[in-house]
């Protein structure tokens, strides 16, 4: 874990003094110009319409009507992890503080008057229009949970007031009404952001021209908000005697229902429900039935498929680390054909390999699932929990940026992990076709390691290719390779290091 934040660290000085960085166009990380967001229109209070200044507490926060919902279903939550901790790991005290060796998140920062979300970021998912197309994708809102009052240093050394959890406001590209009458396009939306791209403007000034009325963000009003995500890291577990540390993050969904003008616990999108499919039969060989038609599994090759709401869970706990081999915690695990000690698997491997065959006999050309082993990993990292357990920071993807300091800096707080910039080069891809009135291509490679789709800007990386980058160890015969990773290589003056029992591993300098 270490190593890879250094690598991380390393990528994003490097990234921040290029000319063109990697998301330029497709996100907003800049630490003065975020800050005058929060503090003008898109601060948490005013987005939530409530009248209130860009300062709402967190304790204000969750008093609200509209809020009240997701406050009770994450203390709903975490009873059941608790519960399900001291069945699982009856030996392994569980609480608030350093005592336990399970640490809980402490939920009484969030009824705290020094306590706030602020904006972190700011985030174009145009590239997720395929989910949505009447309303040309998503833009998301980002908020990290931030103590107002400096927390006191300890050995002369300040701690920082960030605390683990993000708040994100998803927001429909384009209102309901802007979707009826086409007006503005998704094309003419791709170009307000594209147009930022060459912008040499910091703090007010970037503010001021991102929220103008030709900007990006001046389409971005809260009759746009879809749902809330959250994610917290719900407990921490320091390495001990009996294991190495470990920290899970748990991940929920809240949609906005207009009628109630409340948000309301719903499904998380491709997360599927293993214990659910595991013990109830006929959902299962339904689902199987879903996923393995040639058309299905065509998207989720391609990272496209959206899975059912009947199949799929209301929370993901994501633990972490988890190495690069399978985790009975990933989502997938027991549904694929794999140790026969546990339940009987969903998918046996001849399932897999006759639709793969059933796929390919019907012209289906498939980019990244070639095996079972590249089935298996896709409907991990199709998942919130199975994502997050790629290329993140701890159980994040985007930390954001912390302008709270007098001197903000995105190279000594990253914004983004590795897996949030190696897909910024898709995303402003697909940001181009739309602007130019072309049919996007939205497939995506594993979140691994990301498609270069015809650009050498992730070459040679810590993305593709570079030091640091996620790679697979192949053989000298290529009958014995896994076609579905046989592409993951590393430059040549680079080797693939792995970990015991796993071809997969990072790319380093040679050891001999």
């Amino acid at each position: 874990m270490l190593i890879g934040l250094a690598l991380l660290c390393c990528n994003s000085l490097a990234h921040a003094d290029e000319a063109a960085p990697l998301e330029r166009g497709t996100a907003i990380l800049e630490p003065f110009a975020l800050r005058e967001l929060d503090k003008g229109p898109f601060g948490l209070g005013r987005m939530l319409a409530t009248g209130s200044d860009a300062t709402l507490t967190s304790a204000t926060l969750f008093a609200l009507p509209a809020m009240q919902p997701i406050r009770k279903a994450l203390d709903a939550e975490f009873d059941r992890y608790v519960e399900k901790h001291r069945t699982t790991l009856p030996n392994e005290s569980i609480g608030v503080g350093t005592s336990y060796a399970f640490q809980l998140f402490d939920r009484a920062v969030l009824d705290a008057p020094d306590t706030r979300f602020v904006l972190a970021g700011v985030v174009n998912r145009m590239d997720r229009a395929f989910v949505d197309p009447d309303h040309c994708g998503e833009v998301r809102l980002l908020y990290r949970l931030t103590r107002t009052t400096p927390p006191e240093a300890k050995g002369g050394e300040l701690a920082s007031p960030r605390l683990p959890m993000t708040l994100n406001i998803v927001l429909k590209a384009r209102s309901d009404e802007q979707a009826r009458s086409n007006a503005p396009s998704c094309a003419d939306i791709a170009k307000r952001w594209l147009a930022t791209s060459d912008l040499q403007l910091t703090g007010p000034e970037l503010a001021a021209r991102l929220v103008a009325p030709d900007g990006p963000l001046a389409l971005i009003r809260p009759e746009n908000i879809h749902r809330i995500e959250t994610n917290l890291q719900i407990a921490h577990a320091p390495k001990s005697d009996v294991r190495d540390f470990r920290t899970d993050y748990m991940m929920k969904v809240f949609d906005y229902q207009s009628a109630s003008g409340t948000f309301e616990e719903a499904v998380l999108e491709d997360q599927v429900d293993r214990d659910r499919l595991l013990v109830d039969a006929a959902l299962a060989r339904e689902f199987k039935a879903w996923l393995l038609d040639p058309v299905h599994l065509g998207e989720l090759d391609r990272g496209t498929a959206v899975i059912p709401d009947k199949f799929l869970a209301k929370v993901a706990v994501a633990p972490t680390p988890v190495g690069f081999v399978n985790s009975d915690l990933l989502p997938a695990y027991g549904l694929v054909q794999g140790d026969s000690s546990g339940p009987a698997p969903l998918f046996t491997q001849a399932d897999v390999v006759g639709a793969l065959e059933q796929a390919a006999a019907q012209g289906g050309r498939l980019q990244n699932i070639q095996t079972v082993a590249g089935f298996e990993r896709r409907l991990n990292d199709s998942s919130c929990g199975g994502c997050h357990q790629t290329r993140g920071i701890g159980g994040f993807h985007f930390p954001g940026v912390d302008w709270m300091a007098e001197k903000p800096s995105n190279t000594v707080v990253v914004p983004g992990s590795p897996h949030f910039f190696g897909d910024q080069v898709r995303r402003r891809d697909i940001l181009t076709a739309l602007a130019e009135g072309r049919t996007p291509d939205f497939s995506r490679g594993f979140a691994s390691r990301p498609q270069l789709r015809g650009s050498d800007e992730l070459a040679g990386t810590v993305y593709n290719d570079g030091w640091g980058a996620h790679c697979y160890a192949g053989r000298t015969d290529p009958a014995e390779n896994d076609k579905s990773f046989s592409t993951w290589t590393c430059a040549s003056n680079l080797s693939c290091q792995t970990g015991p029992a796993t071809r997969f591993g990072m790319c380093f300098i040679a050891t001999r």
